[in-house]
Formats: structure tokens, sequence, C-alpha cells
């Protein structure tokens, strides 16, 4: 039997509902909204923004593309915090056969739905190419290195597990969706991870669309790129102590212990300009996953 036969269904897409986490992304929010008006892809579209609670003028910069983007609802979804709590409320207020997720602080290239279509008319869900050049200077693309879903699914490898998807360009059926129950809104970080493996796990093929291209923007000064990875390393402890019943393979302590022994030895980089930011991001890391630990009472460094 080949993969397609044994994949599901294949699924002829009417309608498509693009969907984006917003919190204060008023800066960055209009050219997502552009980006998305100048998709090429023939069939019906709906925009949903859904507001986590901005106070930045997002939601009457959202509201002013009315004109140009005429499927544009914009919803209050400020009742919980997390994006997956936004993305939830939109899913559940979407009309469209297939679930499209971006974020504010992105931008779809063109083509980008047209490269996604495709690949969710065979699978229950697709990932997109994040491109990192366009939106993001020479400290920040050093400070995160080079993002794995620029080729490909990325991997999960402390310890290895599933591979997974950003929640950034990320398509699901919307019935797969529906199915898995949504985000997890008790992640305030990798919510799209868990919500990748459990699809995996519940039989469901997550696809790589390499034709869909995203301009993922990361942070922009040093203090957000350390509080992004403090959550990141938070949250990874979190998953841990989820899926250890689930199959994922238990952390040793030695080498997690040295790895944080190898990065206090090279805090003299925080005096090389070239060397600093990386060293901040992983320091913030490292100081997530401490919290983690002491917070889910588990040792997972």
């Amino acid at each position: 039997m080949t993969e397609d036969e044994a994949g599901p269904p294949p699924l002829t897409i009417e309608r498509i509902s693009v969907i984006i986490p917003c919190l204060n992304a008023a800066a960055t929010l209009g050219a997502q909204l552009e980006a998305l008006s100048r998709q090429t892809w023939q069939g019906d579209l709906e925009v949903l923004v859904a507001d986590n609670g901005s106070t930045d003028g997002s939601v009457e910069l959202a509201e002013s593309w009315r004109d140009r983007l005429p499927g544009l609802r914009v919803l209050h979804a400020a009742d919980r915090k997390g994006p997956g709590h936004a993305r939830n409320v939109a899913a559940a207020a979407a009309t469209g056969d297939v679930l499209l997720f971006c974020d504010a602080d992105d931008e779809v290239a063109e083509g980008w739905i047209d490269g996604l279509a495709p690949e969710l008319e065979r699978h229950e869900a697709a990932a997109s190419r994040h491109e990192i050049e366009r939106l993001n200077g020479e400290q920040a693309r050093r400070l995160h290195g080079d993002p794995a879903q620029q080729y490909g699914l990325s991997p999960y490898t402390n310890p290895p597990f599933l591979d997974h998807a950003g929640g950034c360009g990320l398509g699901v059926r919307r019935s797969v969706f529906e199915e898995l129950g949504g985000f997890d809104e008790e992640y305030l970080a990798l919510e799209d991870t868990d919500l990748c493996w459990r699809l995996q796990l519940a039989g469901h093929r997550l696809a790589f669309a390499p034709e869909a291209v995203i301009h993922v923007r990361f942070p922009a000064t040093l203090a957000d790129a350390f509080r992004q990875a403090s959550r990141y390393g938070q949250y990874n402890v979190y998953i841990y102590t989820r899926y250890r019943s689930r199959g994922m393979p238990r952390l040793p302590a030695l080498p997690g212990l040295l790895r944080l022994g190898s990065l206090l030895l090279r805090s003299p980089q925080l005096l090389s300009r070239s060397a600093r930011a990386r060293w901040i991001w992983l320091a913030g890391w490292r100081l997530g996953r401490l919290r983690g630990c002491l917070r889910y009472r588990t040792f997972a460094l």
C-alpha cells in the first residue's frame, strides 16, 4: 500500500480561514494584513484576527483593513491570555474547510496559501517553510541560529521525540483540529508543538509544504529574546512532564548539568559583541528550564 493510499481521503477545499492571534502588534500587523491581501488563491477566504487584549491600537488597525480584506473579522479573545486561547476563539468562529495559522509579527510570502492548500487536500496538516533573512538583521539571525523549519519539519532533540512545527504557518483541516480539541490553553509557549504531537499520536500526518513560505520575525531586542528563551525553556520542561507517559525518553541528568556548567564557563562571551547575543539567549533558555524544574517538580535540564 502506498503512502497516499494509506492516507486520509482527499479534501476539496472551497473555503479557507486564516487565523491571526494578536497582542499589541500594531507595529507589524498592517504588513501581515497587506501580505494576505496579495494572496492569489481563487477560493473563498476569510481572515480572523483574534485580539488577546491589545492596548496599542491593534484592534483599530485591523478594523481599518475591512475594505481591503472583505473576509476580515476581528474577534475578542481577551478573557484568557495566550496565543493558544486566541487561536481557539478564532477557530470556533471559522467557517473554512481548513485553518491556516499565522502570526501578527510575521509576513506571509506571495503564494503562501497556494503552497499550503494542495498539501491540505492530501494530508491532515501541513507546515510552512520559514524564511529568516527578510525581516531580521545580522544580530537577530546570529542569536537564533539556523531554524530547522527552513528545510523541513523541526526535529525535537532534548530528548529526541516526534517532529513538530511552529504555529506560524501551520495549516490543519478543521475537522481534525476539532477532533483534537484545538490548542491546549495551559501552554503559554509550545502549544504548537503539543498540537503537532497530539495530531501525530492520533494517527494523522503532518506534512511539510516547501512552497508555502513565511517570513519570520525574531524578537527585536536582547531583552525580548531573553524573555522568549526563558519562556521556551520553562515550557520545554512542562511538555516533558506531559509526554513522558506517551513515549518520550527520560532525560539523563549529567548532560544537562554539563551544558549548564559550560554556559557558566563561557560567561566571558558577554564581553564579545559577536558572541554576546547567543550567550544571552542560551542563558534565558537555561534559566527557564531551571524555573520549569522547580515549578513542575521534575529534573529536566
